[in-house]
C-alpha cells in the first residue's frame, strides 16, 4: 500500500488526482487498482475530466441535495460534508494495466472535499 497526500485549498472542490495516482504506480504491476481515503468529509469518484463544469455541476448537485445550512443534530458544522462523503464513497477501484489505470477517455479519479482546505491521505493498493 502506497500513500498520497493531497492538499486542498477550499472548504467544497473536486480535485483531479489521477496524475498523483499514475504516478505513484509507475514501473508497478497488477490487475486491479484501489484507491481510498481514511477520512469521514471527503470522497472518491470517477467522473469526466474532460470538461471542468461536469464537476462543477456534480459539486452544485450536492449542495441542492444536502445543504450546508440545515438544522443538522451533529454540531461540529461539517454534516452536510459527512453527507456528501456517504453518497461518494470512501474508494474505487478500476482496473490496472501497462502500469496505469485503465481509465475510460474521459475518466479521471477526483477526491471530492467537502469540509476543507485540508491535507487528505490516499492509499493506493495494487491487487495481483
Amino acid at each position: 500500500m502506497l500513500e498520497i497526500r493531497i492538499k486542498t485549498s477550499q472548504r467544497v472542490e473536486a480535485r483531479n488526482i489521477t496524475h498523483e495516482v499514475s504516478k505513484t504506480m509507475q514501473g508497478r504491476a497488477g490487475r486491479l487498482l484501489h484507491v481510498y481515503t481514511p477520512h469521514t468529509t471527503c470522497g472518491l469518484t470517477i467522473n469526466e475530466e474532460a470538461d471542468p463544469h461536469v464537476m462543477q455541476d456534480i459539486m452544485e448537485a450536492l449542495d441542492r441535495m444536502v445543504p450546508r445550512n440545515y438544522p443538522y443534530k451533529h454540531m461540529e458544522g461539517n454534516s452536510d460534508a459527512h453527507i456528501k462523503s456517504t453518497i461518494t464513497g470512501c474508494a474505487v477501484t478500476v482496473p490496472f494495466s501497462r502500469g496505469a489505470p485503465a481509465l475510460g477517455t474521459w475518466q479521471g479519479i477526483f477526491l471530492m472535499e467537502f469540509d476543507g482546505p485540508r491535507e487528505r491521505k490516499v492509499f493506493v493498493t495494487i491487487i495481483e
